[in-house]
């Protein structure tokens, strides 16, 4: 996925960032578009064995970085001008990992200068379901000629930050929101929650072209709601701002961890928008 501008003079300014020449082969390896973190965001652990979680039946189960969706198969189910509508369709290795029955959908809405998806996970089963999905998206950052890093912030809302130890638990920090300079080290793999307002900003540290990120449809996102902020590099093309709905390893400090019964549908909306 790619995001751009036409812009006058025949120039184009690039939103969501895709490289050229994109490996497909091993996409897990891509550093671009927008990667669906689904059932879980990030890595996972049991009693500090990376990459395994513990099911409601109790039972310790594999679940690879950022779970299985963002390598998966998706078919879509409706598109027009304005949307399209996909959905996973698990494999035995995937059921292996997250053996519930259930229909997972993602969904994409277009406008001019706005882009909305929706994820939607509907329980077919007759045990409830964990979830804690989220988004990885890569903004094209810088997006002016001859301008670094430096020249551009991140407006984060009250929050509570912290880090994610090398057993999975979570270390607090002593930032609680405010505006950082976005070549601030700091930021790389900090967790935002508990946020205070559903807005997140990023843009010239003049105020102008922010790109507002909107992590809930609510002014203040229930506590759990997360912004991770991350790069690969001090020149990558990109920054990462990633709505997830909790922090990582949500099953087991069951922080932003959701739960759907059977019969019934949760929803994560997010917004990306640069007309706020």
């Amino acid at each position: 996925m790619s995001w751009d501008l036409r812009l006058s003079g025949n120039l184009n300014r690039s939103v969501i960032y895709w490289p050229e020449n994109a490996d497909l082969e091993t996409l897990a390896k891509v550093r671009g578009g927008n990667p669906v973190l689904f059932p879980f965001s990030a890595r996972t652990f049991h009693k500090g064995k990376i990459h395994f979680w513990k099911a409601p039946n109790r039972e310790v189960l594999p679940m690879p970085m950022h779970g299985f969706a963002r390598e998966g198969t998706f078919k879509v189910m409706a598109v027009d001008d304005q949307s399209v509508t996909m959905r996973l369709n698990p494999t035995e290795e995937n059921r292996k990992a997250y053996p519930f029955d259930y229909e997972f959908l993602v969904n994409y809405r277009f406008e001019m200068l706005s882009l909305e998806v929706e994820f939607i996970l509907t329980n077919l089963g007759d045990q409830k379901l964990p979830w804690s999905a989220g988004h990885h998206f890569y903004f094209a950052l810088p997006w002016h000629d001859g301008f670094g890093r430096e020249n551009y912030r991140i407006v984060l809302p009250g929050c509570k930050g912290a880090y994610q130890a090398a057993d999975g638990s979570l270390v607090s920090t002593e930032f609680k929101g405010g505006e950082v300079s976005m070549d601030d080290s700091a930021l790389i793999d900090r967790i935002h929650f508990r946020l205070k307002d559903s807005r997140i900003k990023f843009g010239l540290k003049n105020g102008e072209e922010d790109v507002t990120v909107r992590v809930s449809e609510a002014a203040r996102p229930l506590p759990g709601a997360t912004v991770v902020t991350w790069t690969e590099s001090p020149d990558s093309p990109f920054y990462c701002v990633e709505p997830w709905m909790g922090p990582p390893n949500s099953p087991e400090h069951k922080k932003g961890l959701h739960w759907v019964e059977p019969g019934e549908t949760d929803c994560f909306k997010v917004r990306v928008t640069l007309e706020e």
